[in-house]
């Protein structure tokens, strides 16, 4: 079968996706509006999807679309999610966030990389090999949800409907980690980094009363101070830092690639998790995250006037849980933290950290292969994916859950994920176009 083209245009149609304001946590004052724009956008962009997949609306935001194989072997599941995090109006962007403005080879906007272009490869990779006559070996399912980054709902739904009809998936593939140079500080070169496994998610909310008052009189211990205090108290060093399995198998892969003193360095690393635990957690950032829970004060309120002491304040605090801990394992160490009874601590969401995926199996060589296929010379490298995606829905029962968004994106496109700026290389949309399209072909 000859391989087909990447169909031009597709900066173009990931352009229209951008323009629709697809704001999840913006639903109740924007509506449902540009989410169903957007379902009507790829039913037109993708005809042949449309026409020869079933699809399956799953709540009011999941899409759920089956691509029947030759044979009843367990599914292949790609996802994706097509809401984007808010922006802030402040924030001085260089094209206009929802714009999709198309420049310097680049296409600019919010969801260019989180999660729409992802998400329109894997479209753009179906829809050419239904234009070729191809088949896959066994049955794909493209799972779509349009609020991911609230909580996931419909992925939630879309798993549950999975398991309610008995369908184990042989492979779940969904964003994560991307094509990147240098991935460590002492890791030269480029590599796959693939998420084997991801954290959980606790977000909680402390709250301390006190006598208010006038400003001109304050007691000793306002409910301020206690809130002020408690944050204070869960610095870094809150949780002990501890060495997953993948990291280990991380280091052991980047020592095989390197030379030098750096050899050396990443064998002792790989070999000794206590070691590596520590020198991660000294070096901070995102190797400190990769070893333990993550603690971050995201809100805090309190307060009527500026001369008027609060009875009353509260702080949310967002944790990541670490592999190999819990919620309520992280909520008990909080607690003891704090060492204040006045101060409360309430669990407003809470997700346990998802299981390792093996890296020894079928699974994990197609995705090598596909790989060499669309960036030659570029190898998986497994690692712990920090950030929550709509995989983790499906990691409670599926063997073998990874997270790879096949694009290259630098350091500063990678900050520009939830931030300013955010755009994706239009010869990379094609590069992962290509990894999709070879995932499907070389699947058996």
């Amino acid at each position: 079968m000859s391989t087909p083209s990447v169909r031009p245009g597709i900066a173009e149609r990931l352009s229209r996706m951008i323009q629709l304001p697809t704001v999840s946590a913006e639903l109740d004052e924007r509506g449902m509006g540009s989410f169903e724009d957007f379902v009507a956008l790829i039913a037109e962009l993708y005809p042949l999807v449309h026409g020869r997949l079933t699809r399956e609306r799953v709540t009011d935001l999941g899409l759920l679309f089956r691509w029947k194989g030759r044979s009843d072997a367990a599914p292949l599941v790609l996802m994706a999610h097509y809401d984007v995090v808010p922006v802030d109006e402040s924030d001085a962007w260089t094209h206009p966030p929802f714009s999709g403005t198309i420049a310097d080879g680049r296409v600019h906007g919010r969801g260019a990389l989180d999660d729409k272009g992802p998400l329109i490869v894997i479209l753009e990779a179906v829809e050419n090999l239904l234009a070729a006559g191809f088949t896959p070996e066994r049955d794909v399912y493209l799972s779509f949800g349009g609020n991911e980054e609230t909580f996931g709902a419909a992925a939630v739904e879309i798993a549950r409907l999975f398991r309610d009809r008995n369908i184990t998936p042989w492979l779940v593939v969904d964003e994560g980690g991307a094509v990147v140079d240098a991935p460590l500080s002492f890791v030269q070169g480029r590599a796959a980094m693939i998420g084997v496994g991801e954290k959980g998610v606790l977000t909680v909310r402390l709250t301390a009363r006190g006598d208010g008052g006038h400003a001109s009189a304050p007691p000793t211990l306002t409910a301020v101070r206690r809130i002020a205090r408690a944050l204070s108290r869960l610095d870094p060093g809150t949780f002990r830092p501890r060495t997953p399995q993948a990291i280990a198998r991380m280091l052991a892969q980047f020592s095989e690639q390197a030379s030098g003193p750096s050899r050396l360095l990443l064998k002792v690393l790989a070999g000794a998790p206590p070691v590596t635990a520590r020198v991660f957690a000294a070096l901070g950032g995102e190797p400190a995250a990769m070893v333990r829970t993550t603690v971050a004060a995201t809100m805090q309120s309190g307060g009527t006037a500026a001369n008027v002491i609060p009875s009353q304040a509260s702080a949310t605090v967002n944790l990541r849980i670490a592999l190999g801990e819990t919620v309520i394992g992280s909520v008990t160490r909080l607690r003891r933290r704090i060492r204040d009874p006045l101060v409360e601590v309430e669990v407003l969401e809470g997700s346990e950290p998802s299981p390792e995926s093996p890296t020894d199996n079928e699974q994990f060589a197609l995705l090598g292969a596909a790989l060499e296929r669309a960036f030659p010379g570029v190898r998986p490298v497994p690692y712990v994916m920090m950030a929550a995606t709509d995989s983790r829905h499906f990691h409670r029962f599926a063997p073998a859950v990874y997270r790879f968004a096949p694009l290259e994106m630098s350091n500063a496109q990678r900050a520009a994920i939830h931030g300013v700026d955010e755009n994706v290389e239009i010869a990379t949309l094609e590069r992962g176009e290509q990894f999709h399209r070879a995932l499907l072909q070389l699947l058996n």
